[in-house]
């Protein structure tokens, strides 16, 4: 079944030309919009044994050989944010953000992953992070859970263990308790979506559990209830005092069908929004259950295969109240955006992937980055706001994750990355002023080049380029650096001077002709008016003059506004 609301993002946007879908845009976000930046505790801290804590999953993963990562790189030191914390505190002062974006370690608060564990220099050092940046002015936004899992906890059997809730639930609790005085801004987890599949499908990431056809969906239920368990904790027991607000970052990619005139492909679009986005959001912001399509799509895939019931779990209708509405606002981390045909995908193995039935291909027609099939399709932005504003009822909405990968060796001149958030800002402008999505807040990612997961230190996100290779991790500002200040400073993208019309009238006595040449006359090729037009487009240039010839020797000079 496919949602009218849904369906009219594609019928809106889908039959644009290029050259529309490429407009720029002048316009201002509002005065109280928060810009910031982000990382998270893996890929910065380092001190991965300091004062005191516990070894994660990530740990685990990266100090083994042969982990599959470049150079077997790992995060025991990563940019030593541990003992640079001053350091990292000035970077974001110099930017001038209003927000930073940041998680805990959950293996630095409790060792073991439990209460009882409690380390109180971990506690000590994020209260350092949080009051410096208070006193910067830079409010917190803080992620409680980033993937990386004590290892204690996955020794029985992590995500895929229903104890999980309320260990999650326990530790969440200290959090709001220990920093939520200060705290006013709480995502409980970051991109369950990617660990479910990643890490308990495919394997690819920690745990590295290889169970596609069952294991996701089941991690997947419980990091709901998890997320829903904490959320009420709050309501229940902060909210009234801290007066903050609660969500969690779910990763969207934007899909476009293949072909919008085939009402499969469309379909699949739309189920592929569902088998990502819809997979949390529907059950967080709409009725507290999976998507209809998503449903029925696992149903009739588990009968084929022969099995008595859905490889999808049910939650009860007590499970499905608790679950819905648990989010304050909506925030969503967003790269690129793909290409979606229907197919019929294959009954065995039993996967996840292969529920699907779609299959997905680059936008070929956009620039690439580092990371390969994340390719900067800035367009599809604007149209995933659109979708979340239609499909879940005009939420508020942060996007707390958007950027573009360089090569480790980029230090100074990354105008790529320049280019990609002008462009994906944009974009983003477009749907609040043009489309009315009530978006609230951009953070980039990141603060600093770091270790970027199953890509090691190959590339960086970063404003600034950390050099790994000195022991000192000296830091310095990329020219996207620059870049983002300007931008925040001008809060969007005003028009300049340059750019504004210019209306008026020649001065009387002005001597208007036209001119021509014997020689000339009835010979010129149609390219001669190509020229100032496809300059003007490359140029963004709407006030133009161009000179028509025709065979009658006649010119003609066009003035066009």
């Amino acid at each position: 079944i496919l949602l009218l609301s849904s369906k009219s993002v594609w019928e809106k946007f889908t039959p644009q030309k290029k050259f529309d879908r490429q407009m720029y845009h002048y316009g201002n976000f509002s005065q109280d919009f928060l810009w910031g930046v982000s990382s998270s505790a893996y890929q910065i801290e380092g001190g991965w044994n300091a004062d005191g804590k516990g070894p994660s999953v990530w740990d685990t993963f990266t100090q083994k050989p042969g982990s599959g990562i470049p150079a077997d790189a790992d995060g025991n030191e990563a940019c030593d944010s541990y003992n640079r914390l001053d350091e990292d505190l000035y970077m974001l002062q110099a930017l001038k953000v209003k927000t930073y974006r940041f998680s805990l370690s959950w293996s630095r608060i409790f060792p073991n992953g439990r209460r009882e564990s409690l380390n109180q220099k971990g506690v000590d050092y994020y209260n350092r992070l949080i009051n410096g940046l208070l006193a910067r002015k830079i409010t917190p936004m803080v992620t409680i859970y980033h993937w990386d899992l004590p290892q204690a906890l996955q020794d029985i059997g992590g995500w895929q263990n229903v104890e999980m809730i309320n260990i999650f639930n326990d530790y969440c609790d200290f959090c709001f308790a220990t920093f939520g005085d200060r705290v006013k801004f709480w995502m409980t987890m970051n991109d369950p979506q990617g660990l479910a599949w990643l890490g308990y499908g495919t394997g690819q990431i920690p745990p590295n559990i290889k169970e596609p056809g069952t294991a996701p969906y089941q991690v997947a239920h419980n990091l709901i209830k998890a997320h829903a368990t904490a959320y009420h904790t709050y309501d229940n027991k902060y909210r009234a005092s801290q007066r903050g607000m609660v969500s969690i970052a779910l990763n969207a990619e934007w899909v476009e069908p293949k072909d919008i005139n085939v009402p499969r492909d469309l379909v699949a679009a739309d189920r592929a929004m569902q088998f990502n986005l819809g997979w949390f959001a529907h059950p967080i912001f709409k009725n507290g259950d999976y998507p209809e399509a998503m449903k029925a799509q696992v149903l009739v895939k588990s009968e084929l295969q022969g099995l008595s019931q859905s490889r999808l779990p049910s939650f009860t209708e007590e499970e499905k109240n608790s679950i819905k509405g648990t989010a304050d606002m909506f925030c969503v981390n967003h790269y690129t955006t793909r290409i979606v045909t229907h197919i019929t995908g294959l009954l065995s193995p039993h996967s996840y992937q292969n529920d699907w039935d779609f299959t997905e291909e680059q936008e070929s027609d956009s620039p690439a980055t580092a990371i390969k099939n994340q390719r900067a399709v800035s367009w599809g932005l604007r149209r995933l706001l659109n979708w979340i504003m239609e499909e879940y009822g005009d939420p508020e909405i942060y996007i707390t994750d958007n950027g573009g990968a360089t090569t480790a060796k980029t230090t100074w001149d990354d105008i790529d990355r320049v280019f990609f958030y002008k462009t994906y800002i944009n974009e983003a402008l477009k749907a609040y002023e043009l489309d009315g999505v009530m978006l609230k807040g951009y953070t980039a990612r990141s603060l600093m080049d770091s270790f970027e997961w199953l890509n090691g230190y190959t590339v960086g996100y970063g404003f600034y380029h950390v050099d790994f290779t000195d022991p000192n991790k000296p830091r310095t500002p990329k020219l996207s650096a620059h870049f983002y200040f300007q931008l925040m400073k001008d809060n969007g993208f005003p028009i300049t001077e340059d750019e504004k019309m210019l209306y008026g009238e020649f001065p009387q006595g002005f001597l208007w002709s036209s001119a021509t040449a014997a020689y000339q006359s009835g010979l010129l090729n149609i390219n001669h008016l190509l020229l100032p037009y496809s300059f003007c487009r490359q140029h963004n240039l709407w006030s133009f003059i161009f000179l028509m010839f025709f065979r009658t020797g006649h010119l003609y000079l066009i003035i066009m506004d």
